[in-house]
C-alpha cells in the first residue's frame, strides 16, 4: 500500500560530526517557527460581486492539511495565502449576509482531508494523520461533509473519522457507499457506514434537503474498509428509501468527479423518481475547477485544491409551485485569500477578522510550532515546478528530485556509492512544487510526502536499464491516450485511476486551459498576475479573479537520473522505488531475455525514504 509522510520520519535529519566522540549530533538550522503574515505580494481583487439565490452554497474539496493556507512569495501562491481562520471568519460574515438578505447559504465539503502538509502528516510517533487538524475543521459550521479516498487508504484513519469525527457532525458526515468493519458490542465484525448513508435536514428559510455523500468506484481503500460501485449504490434498499420523499432539493456531496465520472448513475436515478425536483451536486477528487448542467434544473460544481480555491453556486429557485421552469444558477470559483473575502464580506482588514477565526488561525499555528514544521533544511535559490517549467530543465522540480537531490541523498552515507547506478521513480512521486526562499520541514511533506524505500537490483546492464525507462514512459503514453477526458467512462479498467491517483486529469487541466486562454501571450504581457483561468460548461465566466493561465508542459510518467557517459553493457546498480517495483520487474524480463528477474532479486539500496531526499539535499546543497 502507497504510504504518506506519517509519524517520526520527519524529524530532522542528524548527521554525525567529527568531533572527537561515538555520539550523534543534529546540524541542521534552528527550529523557526513564523507567524504568518498578511501577504506583502500586490493581490488582484475579484472582478464583480457574487450572485446570490434564493440557496446558496460556499463549497470546498480536497483541502489536504492546507489549513494554514499557501506561505511562500512566488506567484501563484499568494493567491491562496488566507488560512482557515481566515476563511472561519469568511463563512461567518456570508451566514451574516444571508440572513439580511433572507436567503439560506449552506457550507459544504467533499472530502480528503488527509495527506498533504506537515499540519495533517508531521505528527510524531503515536499520532493519527489529520486528527489534530480534523479538531479545528469541526468549528465550522459545514451543513454536508462527504468522505474522500485519502480518508480511506489507511485503516487507523478511517477508524478516526468514524470514531471521532463523523460524530461531530450529528449525522451529517455522509458515506453513502464507504464501509469500516470494526467490533460490535456483543465482539463480532460489522461493516458498518464510516459515517452516514444520507441525511435530510431542513434549511433556516424551511427548505427541505435531502443529501449523498458518494466516493467514486475506488479500489485501493486499506483492509477492512470497503467501497462499492456507485452503480450498486443505487440499487440498495436504503437507497430507494431515501431519495422515496420529494425535497425542495436534492444536495448531493461526493469525492467524485462532475464530469467524466459515475454522477450521471445517481443523477439519473433520481430523476427516474423526481423527474423535475432541483438537484445540485458538489463533486471534487481531480482538483481542477469544473461546472456542468446536467439538465435545466440542475448544476454540478467542482472546486479545485489544496485551499487554493472556494467554490460558490447559487439557485434562483423562483415559485415552488412552478416545477417546470428552468432554474437560474450561478458559479464561481474564488481565489483563497483575504482580499477575496474582504471584498465579497465588505469588511476592511481592521473589522475582518472574528473571535472564533482568530483562534483557529492561532491554534494552527501552535500545532505547527508543536510539529516543528518551520525547522530549516535550508533556502531554494529559485522556483521549481512540477509541470510549469519543461523537462527536463533546470527549473523543473522533477530534474532537481532525480538528478540532483536523489544521488546525493542516497548515496552520501551509502556502502554502494562508489558503484555506478541509474535512478528510477514515478513523477507522481512529486506532490507539489518548491519555491523561493526557505525550505523548512512543511515543504518537505507537501512536495514529496511519500513514504517509498528505495531498492536496487544489482548488475544489470546500463543499456536495459535505459530501455526499461523508455519502456515505462510508452506504457504511461498509452495511458494517458487511455485516460483522454472524452474516453474515461470507457477505460474505468483503468488501475491507477480507481487507486485514486489523480495528477494526469489535473496536468491535463492545466494544458488544457493553457492552450484554450493564450497562456503564452499572456504571460508575456506581464500585465496579470498567475493563477487558474478556467472554462467549463456552465454559462459566463467563472473565475472571481483574472489571471493569467499557469503554463504547462508535458512531462513523463517515469523519470530517471542523467544518462551515463559509459558503455551500454557496463554492469549498473539499477535503483528504484519499491512502489512501482512489480510493473518495473515485468518490464525488465520483457526487455531482455538474458535473466528472468523476480522479488527475489531485489534489495533494500538505503534506509533513506522518498520522502526525506529533499531535505537531506536542502541541508546539503541550499545552506
Amino acid at each position: 500500500m502507497r504510504l504518506f509522510t506519517t509519524l517520526s520520519t520527519l524529524a530532522l535529519v542528524t548527521v554525525t560530526n567529527a568531533c572527537g566522540d561515538d555520539h550523534v549530533h543534529a546540524h541542521g538550522l534552528p527550529s523557526v517557527v513564523q507567524k504568518r503574515l498578511f501577504p506583502q505580494a500586490q493581490l488582484t481583487k475579484p472582478t464583480r460581486p457574487l450572485e446570490w439565490g434564493d440557496l446558496n452554497i460556499i463549497h470546498t474539496t480536497d483541502t489536504h492539511g492546507w489549513l494554514l493556507g499557501h506561505q511562500h512569495l512566488s506567484f501563484p501562491e499568494p493567491n491562496y495565502s488566507g488560512d482557515l481562520g481566515d476563511f472561519a471568519s469568511f463563512v461567518k460574515h456570508m451566514k451574516q449576509i444571508a440572513i439580511e438578505k433572507d436567503v439560506d447559504l449552506l457550507l459544504i465539503d467533499s472530502g480528503d482531508l488527509h495527506d498533504g502538509t506537515g499540519l495533517s502528516d508531521g505528527f510524531p510517533a503515536g499520532g493519527i494523520d489529520a486528527h489534530e487538524t480534523n479538531q479545528f475543521l469541526k468549528q465550522l459550521p459545514y451543513d454536508i461533509m462527504a468522505i474522500g479516498n485519502h480518508e480511506l487508504y489507511d485503516y487507523v484513519n478511517t477508524w478516526d473519522m468514524h470514531t471521532n469525527f463523523a460524530p461531530a457532525l450529528n449525522g451529517r458526515y455522509l458515506s453513502s457507499n464507504a464501509n469500516i468493519t470494526i467490533f460490535d458490542e456483543n465482539n463480532n465484525t460489522v461493516s458498518v457506514p464510516v459515517g452516514n448513508r444520507y441525511s435530510k435536514f431542513t434549511t433556516r428559510k424551511g427548505r427541505k434537503i435531502t443529501s449523498l455523500g458518494v466516493l467514486f468506484d475506488f479500489t485501493g481503500n486499506d483492509v477492512n474498509t470497503t467501497v462499492q460501485t456507485v452503480a450498486d449504490m443505487v440499487k440498495e434498499q436504503w437507497f430507494t428509501e431515501a431519495i422515496a420523499e420529494e425535497p425542495d432539493v436534492f444536495v448531493l456531496a461526493g469525492h467524485m468527479p462532475v464530469s467524466y465520472d459515475n454522477w450521471p448513475t445517481v443523477f439519473n436515478a433520481i430523476r427516474d423518481v423526481h423527474a423535475e425536483t432541483p438537484i445540485i451536486i458538489l463533486g471534487g477528487h481531480t482538483h481542477i475547477r469544473d461546472c456542468n448542467q446536467p439538465d435545466g434544473r440542475s448544476m454540478a460544481l467542482e472546486s479545485g485544491r489544496y485551499m487554493e480555491t472556494i467554490g460558490w453556486l447559487s439557485a434562483k429557485l423562483g415559485n415552488p409551485n412552478d416545477s417546470k421552469s428552468n432554474i437560474t444558477f450561478s458559479r464561481r470559483y474564488l481565489d483563497q485569500n483575504r482580499v477575496t473575502y474582504e471584498y465579497h464580506t465588505q469588511q476592511r482588514n481592521n473589522t475582518f477578522d472574528t473571535a472564533e477565526g482568530q483562534n483557529i488561525t492561532q491554534g494552527l499555528q501552535a500545532l505547527s510550532e508543536k510539529y516543528e514544521l518551520s525547522t530549516l533544511f535550508g533556502y531554494a535559490p529559485q522556483d521549481y515546478t512540477i509541470s510549469r517549467n519543461q523537462y527536463p530543465s533546470n527549473g523543473s522540480s522533477l530534474t532537481l528530485f532525480i538528478n540532483e537531490a536523489a544521488p546525493y541523498s542516497l548515496t552520501f552515507n551509502n556502502t554502494r556509492k562508489n558503484v555506478t547506478n541509474l535512478m528510477i521513480t514515478n513523477s507522481g512521486s512529486q506532490r507539489f512544487d518548491v519555491y523561493a526562499g526557505t525550505f523548512d520541514k512543511n515543504d518537505q511533506i507537501a512536495a514529496s510526502p511519500f513514504l517509498d524505500a528505495f531498492v536496487y537490483i544489482k548488475n544489470v546492464q546500463l543499456g536495459v536499464a535505459q530501455q526499461v525507462l523508455t519502456a515505462l514512459n510508452t506504457a504511461g503514453a498509452d495511458e494517458r491516450r487511455k485516460r483522454d477526458l472524452g474516453s474515461v467512462l470507457q477505460q474505468r479498467e483503468d488501475e491507477l485511476w480507481k487507486r485514486g491517483f489523480v495528477d494526469r486529469r489535473y496536468m491535463d487541466w492545466l494544458d488544457e486551459m493553457d492552450r484554450r486562454h493564450d497562456g503564452a501571450v499572456k504571460r508575456a504581457s506581464q500585465n496579470l498576475t498567475l493563477g487558474y483561468v478556467t472554462s467549463d460548461s456552465c454559462p459566463g465566466v467563472g473565475d472571481d479573479t483574472l489571471h493569467a493561465p499557469l503554463a504547462s508542459y508535458d512531462i513523463p510518467d517515469f523519470i530517471g537520473s542523467d544518462a551515463l557517459s559509459t558503455s551500454n553493457d557496463t554492469l549498473i546498480d539499477f535503483v528504484f522505488v519499491d512502489f512501482i517495483q512489480e510493473q518495473l520487474l515485468e518490464i525488465l524480463n520483457e526487455v531482455q531475455n538474458t535473466t528472468t528477474y523476480s522479488d527475489s532479486d531485489v534489495e533494500s539500496y538505503t534506509d533513506v525514504l522518498s520522502n526525506q531526499v529533499l531535505g537531506l539535499y536542502a541541508q546539503h546543497a541550499w545552506n
